[in-house]
């Protein structure tokens, strides 16, 4: 019997069991493994997600938590337990892309830096491209990987690249948390494989994402992407979220599980002038977070517009201005944007206050008064009056130059 192949055939069966069953890969159990890699994936039907979309209603969110905004203005559209403290998941690369942006907009980084990956970023476990030690790559082709496929490992090697050790840029995503002054967020590691020793809430993902796209939209680079491929064409990816194949103007952003963080989406979408993000957290599944997703974008762009300060008026505006060397001057509102419902659109009015007995000298750009959004009695938001001309204040040799050459023009006369 000790030489019967079949039963060490079995024996070594049983080995690598009880292996896979017992001993960690990277900082996720084999236990949870199996679950981890099917809730991240695209498994999930669109007419699933339609039936819940079109079933939700989004004031009873089944979801933990919730924060919908608008990105340019950051004007809450709509919450729900926006700063419940629960883990994110990988959510958390959010907030690694935005330091990795950072790093290549300061010139530490480049898209065409080469990272060796290290033998501890090879090891992640979790979601991953299988990247091994002693391999190069692009930042170019490492966001790719983030964005797109949600790798834990690729994540970690660029942590890596930007601070030299995942600990250190751990150290720095707590400093940018601070800066943005996000009090319910602390983090641990960069993927948000870690479910017990950090925490963010729907608010704070809402914010870090807003600071990423705004100030970084190179980034919809890597995230609108739907399918591509990893280490010259051999590892295929296809983005997590679905909401970018499907769901009109959605470019982004992060999807993220654990057992313990349930099923999350942030996603951002922009139509005509307006982008909105949304946030889900702790869904209770992979067709419910998006599903409520969708359903909160709809609600974002069925129900809110974007106004500037020109109102349909005829710009620019004349001014009368004291002592200048003109009497009157052009005048334009600031650029901005004001979210109102798209009720109340269809009733405000645009009144110009002008600044009393202004007088010269008047720069270019000063404030000279504001635009005023008005619904009934209240004032729904205000934009700076700027001046467009330069008018400068009369002097004695200005009226003595002006006298002179209307003498000698009535001389000639």
């Amino acid at each position: 019997m000790r030489n019967n192949p079949l039963l060490k055939l079995v024996a070594l069966a049983m080995t690598i069991l009880f292996l896979t069953m017992t001993i960690p890969v990277g900082t996720v159990y084999a236990d949870q493994w199996e679950t981890y890699q099917e809730a991240d994936s695209i498994s999930v039907s669109v007419p699933e997600v339609l039936d819940i979309q079109a079933a939700t209603n989004v004031n009873a969110l089944t979801c933990a938590s919730a924060m919908l905004i608008e990105a340019d203005t950051g004007t809450i559209l709509l919450a729900k337990d926006e700063y419940e403290e629960r883990p994110i998941a990988s959510v958390t690369k959010v907030m690694s892309m935005l330091l990795v942006m950072e790093a290549i907009a300061r010139g530490d980084l480049t898209y065409e830096t080469e990272v060796r990956v290290s033998a501890y970023a090879a090891g992640m476990g979790g979601s991953q491209a299988y990247i091994e030690e002693g391999e190069v790559f692009t930042v170019d082709e490492m966001l790719k990987a983030v964005a797109v496929h949600s790798s834990n490992d690729v994540t970690v090697a660029l942590a890596e690249a930007v601070c030299g050790s995942e600990l250190a840029f751990v150290e720095e995503m707590n400093a940018k948390v601070r800066e943005l002054d996000l009090e319910h967020t602390v983090f641990a590691d960069c993927t948000g494989l870690n479910d017990t020793d950090q925490h963010s809430c729907a608010h704070d993902v809402a914010m870090i994402s807003r600071e990423l796209i705004n100030k970084y939209p190179d980034i919809f680079r890597y995230t609108s992407i739907w399918q591509d491929t990893f280490r010259n064409g051999t590892f295929e990816l296809v983005n997590t979220n679905k909401l970018v194949r499907y769901y009109a103007g959605c470019d982004g952003l992060k999807t993220g599980f654990t057992n313990a963080a349930g099923f999350n989406l942030v996603s951002t979408a922009k139509r005509n002038d307006m982008r909105i993000i949304s946030v889900v957290l702790g869904g209770s599944d992979s067709k419910t977070r998006f599903g409520e997703s969708t359903a909160l974008l709809d609600y974002g762009f069925a129900t809110y517009s974007v106004a500037d300060g020109r109102g349909g008026m005829e710009w620019p505006i004349s001014i009368d201005v004291i002592n200048g060397t003109k009497l009157q001057f052009a005048a334009d509102p600031a650029d901005g944007k004001l979210i109102i419902s798209r009720n109340d659109a269809k009733q405000v009015e645009y009144k110009v206050v002008v600044d009393e007995n202004l007088r010269a000298p008047i720069s270019v750009g000063q404030e000279v008064g504001r635009v005023d959004v008005v619904l009934g009695d209240n004032v729904l938001g205000s934009f700076p009056l700027l001046s467009t001309e330069e008018v400068p204040r009369i002097s004695y040799w200005w009226v003595l130059t002006r006298l002179w050459q209307g003498f000698l023009g009535n001389a000639e006369m």
